[in-house]
């Protein structure tokens, strides 16, 4: 087993038990995009301890990414994302075993990816990738932790499916969703993804209140966070009970 001693000050005073610690060790993660978001999280989630994480990305390391995109290294340029991040959570924490997937997913090649994994992270920057996600999990009953960013603001939630509100209930997808690219700070991405961290750990473990038909909300401009109640949509034409995902 895992030593302990790496995550001793997770489970001191006013942390999480060590039977939370062992449970996140034995947890496996999917997560979706290993651009800004997606290294925050993977970042987090390795430092936490999950055990086993999935990193599912079809892009290479460009220049422009590294604004944001911290866990990449200007030698990886070129590289694939997903193997660039693997090498940097085995030289972190080699304790952590890590898959990945070289893949743009979509409605015809994800089925097989997400297999083995009850807990996805949603860290795509398009809401194109985002909605199409969201039904996915939706369809095979993950849980889905949302994270979103653009600009000086980002937001979180926590779906469970047959239990809250899905991402369409949150914001009707617009017009025009499959043309905007969602781009963002790198402090508000490391925000955001710290939060979405913060997520699957007290999903994994039990601990604390997720973001459960909550919509958590940070301005980086005024630097506030609001937290807006949402419910299911029973006209949702996602996750409604009249509709088969």
């Amino acid at each position: 087993m895992t030593q302990l001693t790496r995550y001793k000050r997770n489970f001191e005073e006013n942390g999480i038990t060590q039977a939370a610690q062992e449970k996140l060790l034995n947890s496996r993660v999917l997560i979706m995009g290993a651009g800004g978001l997606g290294s925050g999280v993977i970042m987090n989630l390795a430092a936490l301890g999950v055990g086993q994480i999935k990193i599912i990305d079809g892009d290479i390391v460009e220049e422009s990414n590294l604004n944001r995109q911290i866990i990449h290294k200007y030698k990886n340029i070129g590289r694939a994302k997903v193997i660039s991040a693997k090498d940097w959570v085995q030289e972190f924490n080699p304790d952590i075993r890590v898959e990945l997937d070289k893949i743009k997913i979509n409605e015809l090649n994800y089925f097989n990816v997400i297999q083995g994994y009850d807990v996805i992270v949603d860290c795509f920057d398009t809401y194109e990738s985002k909605y199409m996600l969201n039904e996915i999990a939706l369809r095979h009953k993950k849980i889905l932790i949302h994270g979103a960013t653009q600009g000086f603001y980002g937001q979180v939630t926590t779906i469970i499916p047959d239990k809250t509100g899905c991402l369409e209930c949150v914001m009707q997808k617009p017009a025009n969703y499959n043309e905007i690219t969602l781009a963002s700070l790198s402090s508000v991405v490391n925000t955001i993804s710290a939060l979405q961290a913060q997520e699957v750990l007290k999903v994994l473990t039990n601990t604390g209140k997720p973001l459960l038909d909550k919509l958590l909300v940070f301005d980086g401009l005024t630097s506030e966070f609001k937290t807006l109640s949402y419910a299911k949509n029973l006209a949702c034409p996602v996750c409604s009970a009249n509709n088969i995902y």
